[in-house]
């Protein structure tokens, strides 16, 4: 017994450098850079437009246009690294997000800042792409599930504090210097990637059109497509809300850029404490069942939006907190049920993961920028919509041979 507790306690993930603590906050980091490249900065957005002297339409752009590339990023980062390695993917993509970075700080008009963003964006795309692939990698069965959850709750820790950041950095800086403090995280990763080594125990053959056409091949599994639909949809509603809080809270309740952040990160609190609680809820019922519930806190979260959400900004934060958290417990085990049908190509299902969960975030981004006069309505009518039509799409999966390999337990 004393023997097998010697064991456990050994370095379990194969890192020399990084260990398995310095292993998971390194997949922290990777995780969160696509909210961290855009929350820092949330704050800044009235600003922005106010000093380009643009419409508000042109500086989400910069929102837009970030997930719609990063998105296509991923798609080219992911197989690129079932081929090359998840190390030589990680060095290149993070050394052009760093560079782009700086190249944001120094843009003289909005549509260099948006080509900038663009750049951006396709760099940022290598660190999702790689993320989920390197868990897959590294962990099996139940610690692969429970990885997900730890590593998308602590994910949560960065973004959440990002606004607030951001709104510190503007009390002493422009939004130019926010673009400064995120070529430094990218310098950060990049060394983290530097010492990173090597996860991928088996490379991909063949030509750069037969690796991506792996996507391909990933996207034939009906059980992993099915399950890929679904849980992306969710992703509207997020990234709506996500897009248009700095409006809400700044120019419809009329708070200061740093109490909007104060909101922004009890929203946040949501998304970290939803994978904790799903670890929790685990223990005694189904995936499932709780998989269910979740869709149907959503839906009445929504409700409550519509019908108390336009009162004060406290009462919308608060009808808008059931349902970040439902969304977020629903993650790891849509993650874990996805990764469950894809035995093989792990780098080509986890880019497909984060590909279609950010275009239909640009989705969720495109529809609330067409309704700035009515952004609470739509935020909770999306909650509603997405939640009954992700939940009946769910139950009429899971009733039907189309996944395979599946565990309910």
């Amino acid at each position: 017994m004393k023997k097998q507790t010697t064991i456990s306690n050994k370095n379990t993930s194969g890192q020399k450098y990084l260990g398995d603590r310095g292993l998971l906050i390194f997949l922290v980091f990777l995780s969160a850079f696509a909210p961290l490249s855009t929350d820092l900065y949330l704050p800044a957005l009235p600003t922005m437009t106010a000093y380009f002297n643009v419409p508000e339409y042109l500086t989400n752009l910069t929102l837009i246009l970030f997930f719609i590339f990063f998105s296509a990023g991923i798609l080219v980062w992911g197989p690129l690294s079932d081929k090359y390695g998840r190390r030589p993917i990680l060095l290149v993509g993070i050394t052009g997000y760093a560079i782009a970075s700086l190249l944001c700080a120094v843009s003289g008009s909005i549509y260099q800042l948006i080509f900038f963003r663009v750049l951006q964006a396709i760099g940022g795309g290598s660190a999702s792409a790689v993320a989920t692939a390197i868990v897959k990698d590294v962990y099996h069965e139940r610690q692969r599930e429970k990885t997900l959850a730890l590593v998308q709750s602590m994910v949560i820790i960065v973004p959440a504090v990002a606004p607030v950041i951001g709104a510190l950095l503007l009390t002493f800086t422009s939004w130019r210097g926010v673009f400064i403090i995120q070529a430094l995280l990218g310098l950060i990763i990049l060394l983290g990637s530097i010492i990173f080594q090597e996860s991928i125990a088996h490379r991909g053959s063949g030509n750069i059109l037969h690796t991506l056409g792996r996507l391909g091949v990933v996207l034939k599994n009906p059980g992993f497509t099915s399950l890929l639909i679904i849980f992306s949809l969710s992703s509207i509603s997020g990234l709506a809300f996500i897009s248009s809080s700095s409006y809400i809270y700044q120019n419809d309740f009329g708070t200061s850029s740093q109490v909007y952040s104060y909101f922004f990160a009890f929203n946040a609190l949501a998304m970290l404490l939803g994978p904790l609680i799903y670890i929790k809820l685990s223990n005694h019922f189904k995936r499932f069942s709780i998989i269910n519930l979740c869709f149907g806190i959503t839906i009445l979260s929504g409700l409550a939006i519509i019908l108390f959400g336009q009162s004060n900004p406290f009462i919308f934060a608060l009808a808008l907190f059931p349902a970040t958290l439902a969304g977020s417990c629903s993650r790891p085990p849509s993650a874990y049920l996805m990764l469950d049908q894809q035995p093989e190509d792990a780098g080509s299902a986890s880019s497909l993961m984060g590909s279609f969960a950010t275009i239909m975030g640009s989705l969720g981004m495109i529809i609330i920028s067409f309704n700035m006069d009515h952004l609470i309505p739509v935020i909770g009518g999306l909650n509603i919509i997405l939640g009954l039509l992700s939940g009946g799409l769910w139950l009429a999966v899971t009733k039907t041979p189309l996944l395979r390999k599946i565990r309910e337990t």
